[in-house]
């Protein structure tokens, strides 16, 4: 379910916990292993926290072993992606088409015919479930 977009950063720190605007709103990346949604395998749609864009669906989801929820495709129109040079890496970040927030990074090393891995944050993820 779509959220109102917040019109400004100070909105956005009141509508989303500390953890959750640091990785959302500021880049950052939750500890591996530490999410809600890492071994979750109920079925559903799994949506941005921020804005309630739908993102994935959980047939998408697989175990990467990574420590963060991994899953094979987006959902059409869901994400952008963004080259991510920080670090000293350099790898593809995914944010939120709806509202720019980011969600994690995409790597081409998937188990399946896909060949992708989006690595999310569980903190950026709502699950609703079917």
């Amino acid at each position: 379910m779509k959220k109102p977009m917040p019109e400004s950063e100070d909105e956005w720190k009141e509508n989303l916990t500390p953890e959750q605007y640091a990785v959302l709103r500021e880049k950052g990346t939750e500890p591996p292993f530490s999410g809600e949604y890492v071994h979750e395998k109920a079925d559903g749609t799994y949506a941005c926290f921020a804005c309630g864009n739908p993102l994935f669906d959980s047939s998408a989801k697989f175990d990467s072993g990574t420590g963060w929820p991994s899953f094979d495709t987006a959902l059409p129109g869901a994400i952008e992606t963004h080259p991510d040079t920080e670090h000293g890496m350099v790898r593809t970040e995914i944010t939120c088409a709806r509202c720019g927030s980011h969600l994690g990074h995409v790597f081409d090393d998937g188990p399946t015919p896909t060949g992708k891995r989006y690595c999310i944050n569980s903190v950026c993820l709502d699950l609703e479930e079917k």
